[in-house]
């Protein structure tokens, strides 16, 4: 089974500004609950170290993150792959009339041991809570 969660959200930052957010490997990490650290080796590569509460899994699982696709400042997909799961994100960014950004989010997770898309299907729209929160903060703290 393959769980796959899209949500958009509006913005009153910029394209611009939402791009130097969702582009940038740590901060794309950072909100997300279950990435208890993470390691970022340039500006595509990232390690994120998570923890999942299920079982078959009593460890941190290492999840080598690559950015397989960036159109500054529309378009960033990233691609992470680990001993548990495959997930793939893809953010667009569109500018709105009268400014802002309405940005789109399509996450794809595909388990590799049992549990990992039961948690994901329970809990990737909460990911996604905490991601629009982070964006939103941001923005507001850099306007």
């Amino acid at each position: 089974m393959t769980v796959r969660v899209e949500r958009t959200f509006e913005l009153e930052a910029s394209p611009e500004r939402v791009w130097e957010f969702i582009a940038d490997p740590a901060k794309r990490a950072r909100p997300i609950s279950v990435v208890e650290s993470f390691d970022v080796h340039d500006d595509t590569h990232a390690t994120w170290h998570i923890s999942l509460p299920i079982p078959f899994v009593s460890q941190t699982i290492a999840v080598e993150t690559e950015d397989t696709v960036r159109e500054s400042p529309e378009h960033v997909e990233f691609v992470g792959r680990s001993r548990v799961m495959r997930v793939i994100g893809e953010h667009d960014l569109e500018p709105l009339d009268g400014g802002g950004t309405r940005l789109r989010n399509r996450f794809t997770v595909e388990g590799k041991v049992p549990g990992v898309e039961r948690f994901f299907k329970r809990n990737l729209d909460g990911e996604l809570d905490n991601l629009e929160t982070a964006i939103r903060n941001a923005a507001e703290i850099e306007a």
